[in-house]
């Protein structure tokens, strides 16, 4: 999503006349698209700006993306070095994005979150969240086939959610388990577009991956076989305490359903260790899952206290030390023997 942001912005500057600099040193505005799901990455961001500041000169400098959460005046105050603050929506979509791939193309469709899991900044750095008008995407979906582009990839915080805004249907227990969700009424439309050789889409919630989305993916070949499903932790008082709105039986079954429709399946996920509370038994729930599921490759973070969202006022009880140890589990467990085996490429 961030990658798409940068995308835009670039359009949005180019339209008003600027250029790329070759190098920061012949830039007149340096514009920061900035991350927030862990510390380490807001980290990186004050490092770059101290870095940058040292030879700033008359150069102007822009911050935009997630750390937006913190508000423009305290922002300012803890990063004396940024000249203005620009909240992504205000770029918009008016100008076309300037994408540096020429195959695939980063296409968002909705924008924020409503899920609100307890460790995620994200409802509060975009937002509630917002969807495109379906045409708009369209549009933009059939200007890109004729510029040659062959690989589309739908982007949303929760891409599952699309259109459920529009319908007045926002909060988590809310969602419709039956009929055609307006997200795989989307995908329909976009399988239509016979010169895409693939579709990707990111990121979707367990919760709303429905049945119909199940058969959908089965039978378009153009939709990528390979499908990210985050889940986070394998014990059920965990997943209340992330406020997930599922069990590890409710994904499980899911994962069944998947791999019992959608042939030459590949599984990915996420899935956060030494979240607040987070026991010995609970981590050995997720191994558990882990060897249940059989992820392919999974994205394992080691929790990061985010301020103002619910976990933050939870005890960060677990070590620095318990946290790695717990990451190395999993990483052994479930990336190394993919990396392993996985097939070599001859060049």
């Amino acid at each position: 999503m961030n990658k798409s942001d940068s995308e835009r912005i670039a359009g949005d500057y180019q339209t008003r006349g600027f250029q790329p600099a070759k190098n920061v040193k012949e830039a007149d505005e340096i514009v920061i698209n900035t991350c927030s799901v862990r510390k380490s990455a807001e980290d990186r961001v004050i490092g770059l700006l101290l870095n940058l500041a040292k030879n700033k000169g008359k150069k102007k400098i822009i911050l935009t993306g997630c750390m937006i959460h913190y508000g423009r005046r305290r922002l300012l105050e803890m990063l004396p070095q940024v000249d203005e603050i620009l909240p992504i929506n205000e770029v918009g979509f008016n100008s076309p994005s300037i994408r540096r791939d020429k195959i695939n193309a980063w296409v968002p469709i909705s924008n924020g979150c409503n899920s609100f899991c307890s460790y995620c900044i994200v409802p509060y750095s975009r937002g509630r969240e917002t969807s495109r008008p379906e045409k708009d995407i369209l549009d933009e979906i059939r200007q890109l086939i004729d510029k040659g582009y062959t690989e589309i990839t739908l982007l949303g915080q929760n891409v599952n959610s699309f259109g459920l805004d529009k319908i007045g249907i926002g909060l988590r227990k809310a969602r419709p388990r039956q009929g055609i969700p307006p997200f795989v009424e989307l995908l329909e439309k976009v399988c239509r577009f016979n010169k895409l050789k693939k579709i990707r889409f990111m990121t979707s919630n367990p919760w709303d991956f429905s049945d119909a989305l199940i058969d959908c993916i089965a039978q378009h070949l153009q939709i990528d076989r390979f499908v990210h499903l985050p889940v986070q932790s394998g014990s059920n008082r965990i997943l209340k305490l992330m406020n997930r709105g599922y069990t590890w039986q409710d994904y499980l079954k899911l994962v069944k359903k998947l791999t019992a429709k959608v042939k030459d399946l590949t599984l990915g996920t996420d899935i956060i260790v030494g979240f607040p509370g987070e026991t010995e038994p609970d981590f050995q729930a997720t191994v558990n899952l882990a060897k249940k599921v059989n992820w392919q490759v999974a994205f394992v973070a080691r929790y990061s206290p985010r301020p103002g969202t619910a976990a933050a006022k939870m005890a960060d009880d677990v070590s620095a030390a318990e946290k790695k140890r717990r990451w190395q589990i999993l990483e052994n467990l479930i990336n190394q023997p993919y990396l392993t085996n996985r097939p070599k490429v001859i060049k």
